[in-house]
């Protein structure tokens, strides 16, 4: 990808305005590549017939959320690209909400109200983020640690390595959570 004019955003909302206010924010910012589906159903068969480089989705959607979209997105073994990153747009940020859609796979947040500051700060991250996509049992997305922690000096880093885990919201993006 040689510059943001490359990318191809594909922007998943049932609002048309929400739509088309991401649009315009993306087309100011030199992303001119921006499709768009008012469903998660949508966004799939789009997915399905053209590469996408970055899927923006809304999380309060019908008849299917953001959080399911996410979920089939990075589960479902007919997805189209499970590895793709995905920012969360949402209203809801409370800790809980954040890590319910950082365990379903979301790369990032996007808090609304919207800026375009914002908008262009988590996408330069999740487009050059160079974690690795982590597979478990219950669990796919980024890799959720962000470095070596300096203070640590043995071999044990969580709950069911036999010591206690440090508090989960360590791991989350607070500076979107207000």
């Amino acid at each position: 990808m040689a510059s943001v004019s490359d990318i191809h955003v594909l922007v998943v909302d049932d609002n048309r305005q929400m739509r088309f206010l991401l649009r315009c924010l993306l087309r100011a910012g030199g992303v001119y590549d921006v499709t768009e589906a008012d469903s998660a159903e949508q966004a799939l068969d789009l997915m399905r017939t053209r590469p996408v480089d970055l899927v923006i989705v809304d999380w309060m959607m019908r008849p299917m959320d953001g959080l399911s979209f996410t979920r089939l997105v990075r589960w479902d073994r007919l997805s189209p690209n499970p590895y793709v990153p995905i920012l969360m747009l949402t209203a809801h940020t409370e800790a809980s909400r954040v890590a319910a859609a950082r365990d379903a796979g979301v790369s990032g947040f996007v808090k609304k109200p919207i800026s375009a500051r914002v908008l262009f700060e988590r996408m330069t991250f999740v487009l050059t983020d160079a974690r690795m996509i982590i597979r478990t049992e219950d669990f796919i997305g980024p890799d959720r640690r962000h470095g070596q922690n300096s203070a640590h000096s043995g071999p044990f880093r969580r709950e069911s390595d036999g010591r206690a885990a440090a508090p989960s919201l360590d791991t989350i993006d607070l500076d979107d959570v207000a």
